[in-house]
């Protein structure tokens, strides 16, 4: 924050923002993209855990925030800034994920069919928290052309939307919603 606690610098009213460690970029620039994509993901989140969802996968979520914050930072650093002076995501942090797919999938139904999003707010919220998720990966991808970003971002997201799938299959199973399978041409 500026002085006084000001959240307004005036610094990006001509497109040009601020990497952790000052370097200046163009706010259009793959990097802020990347970072800011994460961050819409995370807020995404935020109201997910809002919804009515059992508290275990609230706390669940708040977790993934917190990493997404981590990963956020990571991607938004200058070059080299990341190693020194921010936390790290872990490989437990997927091990997480991983094991809270597995679980929620002991009480679900073997999916033969893609599903259409819809029919349970809760779930709907996921769908759309998952779509934000690849689309945060692919921007890490498209950032790679020039700057490689640490792998275990990728892979987090990778599997954050996995979660955020099963997520979405497990809350509507719990609340007893259908779930619309496709079945083009019917």
């Amino acid at each position: 924050m500026t002085e006084k606690g000001k959240i307004y610098t005036k610094t990006g009213d001509l497109g040009e923002t601020s990497l952790l460690g000052g370097t200046r970029v163009p706010k259009s620039h793959d990097r802020v993209d990347a970072y800011g994509t994460i961050d819409e993901l995370n807020s995404f989140l935020g109201l997910l855990r809002d919804q009515p969802i059992a508290d275990h996968y609230k706390k669940v979520l708040l977790r993934i925030q917190e990493n997404l914050f981590v990963a956020e930072a990571r991607v938004a650093a200058d070059p080299g800034l990341e190693h020194a002076t921010l936390p790290v995501l872990q490989q437990e942090e997927i091990l997480l994920l991983e094991n809270e797919i597995d679980e929620m999938n002991l009480s679900l139904k073997e999916l033969t069919h893609f599903i259409l999003p819809g029919g349970y707010a809760p779930a709907s919220l996921c769908h759309v928290s998952r779509t934000v998720c690849r689309r945060a990966e692919r921007a890490l991808i498209r950032l790679s052309a020039t700057t490689p970003p640490e792998e275990i971002i990728i892979r987090y997201l990778n599997r954050l939307s996995d979660y955020l799938f099963v997520l979405a299959r497990k809350t509507g199973h719990d609340a007893g919603a259908d779930e619309t399978l496709w079945a083009p041409g019917k």
